[in-house]
C-alpha cells in the first residue's frame, strides 16, 4: 500500500501517494491565485469564484502532481450528492466526449481505467475517497447521502468489474473531512445510518461517522480492511489547511481529491 507524503511545492500542498501506477493526492488550501473568501487553492467551479483562477489553480494541482500535459483531458464532474458513478473504460476522444456529456448531467464517483487522464472531485467538509488497483482507479464524492447510499462500495465493484481484477487488491484512501466528533445530525438520519449499517453501539448519540460508514462499506464489498488508509484530518479543526462547510458558514472554495494514472 502506497505511503502519504505531505509535499510542498512552492506554497502549494498535496497529501500524496503513489500506488502502482497511480498517483493520487489530496489539496490543501493554500498556493493558489483564488482571492477571499475562495483563498487561495480553490478548486470548485460553482462556489462564486473567478473561472480564470479556479483554472489555473487546477493547472497548478497537476503540474504539482507531474501530469501538466495531461490538463486537456481533466474530469471534474458535476456534483450532486447521489451515488452515480462514470467509467471511462479507455482513454480515446470519442469515450472522453461521452463522459464528459454523462458528468456534466451529475456524478459523485468517477471510475478511469485510461492512463493520462486525471480526476479530480472537490470538497469542503464531505469525504474524499480515492480507490486504487492494478489497471485503474476511482475517485468519490460522499457526503451523508452517498455514505447511506455506498457509493464508495458501489465504485469499488465497478473498478474490479472495469479493471478485471478482485476486491482484495483494491486499496483505498479516505482524505479529510468533518470527523465524527464534530458532524451531529438528526436523530431520524442517525437512526437510519444505524438501521443501514447494523449500528447498535451509538446510544443516543447524533455525531455521525461518515468514515467509519464508508470503511465498513468498503470491507463488506470485499476490501481488506488493512488497506483502508484514513488520513484522519478533519476540515474543521484544520480549517487553515483545509476549506469546510460548516467552519467558515457555507461561503468557502473547495479542495479536491485528484488522481491520475501514469
Amino acid at each position: 500500500m502506497g505511503q502519504f507524503n505531505r509535499n510542498d511545492y512552492d506554497g502549494l500542498v498535496l497529501n500524496e501517494v503513489r500506488d502502482g501506477t497511480v498517483a493520487a493526492a489530496f489539496t490543501e488550501r493554500t498556493g493558489g491565485i483564488s482571492e477571499s473568501p475562495y483563498a487561495s487553492l480553490n478548486l470548485g467551479s460553482h462556489v462564486g469564484d473567478d473561472m480564470a483562477a479556479v483554472m489555473e489553480n487546477r493547472r497548478r494541482v497537476l503540474a504539482a502532481l507531474g501530469c501538466a500535459d495531461d490538463f486537456e483531458r481533466l474530469l471534474v464532474p458535476n456534483q450532486v450528492h447521489g451515488d452515480c458513478v462514470a467509467v471511462l473504460r479507455e482513454g480515446s476522444d470519442d469515450e472522453l466526449v461521452r463522459v464528459r456529456e454523462q458528468i456534466a448531467e451529475g456524478a459523485d464517483a468517477i471510475v478511469c481505467a485510461a492512463a493520462h487522464v486525471p480526476v479530480m472531485l472537490c470538497f469542503a467538509d464531505c469525504v474524499p475517497v480515492v480507490l486504487t488497483c492494478p489497471g485503474g482507479f476511482a475517485v468519490i464524492h460522499s457526503g451523508w447521502k452517498g455514505a447511506i447510499a455506498r457509493i464508495s462500495a458501489k465504485a469499488a465493484n465497478i473498478l474490479c468489474e472495469t479493471a478485471a481484477c478482485p476486491a482484495s487488491s483494491v486499496r483505498a484512501y479516505i482524505g479529510p473531512h468533518i470527523l465524527g466528533d464534530e458532524y451531529e445530525v438528526s436523530q431520524e438520519l442517525m437512526e437510519r445510518f444505524c438501521a443501514e449499517f447494523g449500528w447498535v453501539d451509538t446510544g443516543d448519540s447524533r455525531m455521525l461517522d461518515l468514515g467509519r460508514a464508508i470503511r465498513q462499506a468498503l470491507v463488506e464489498t470485499g476490501v481488506p480492511e488493512d488497506a483502508i488508509c484514513d488520513l484522519g484530518l478533519s476540515t474543521v479543526r484544520c480549517n487553515d489547511r483545509f476549506f469546510s462547510y460548516r467552519a467558515e458558514k457555507g461561503t468557502c472554495g473547495r479542495h479536491a481529491a485528484v488522481a491520475v494514472m501514469v
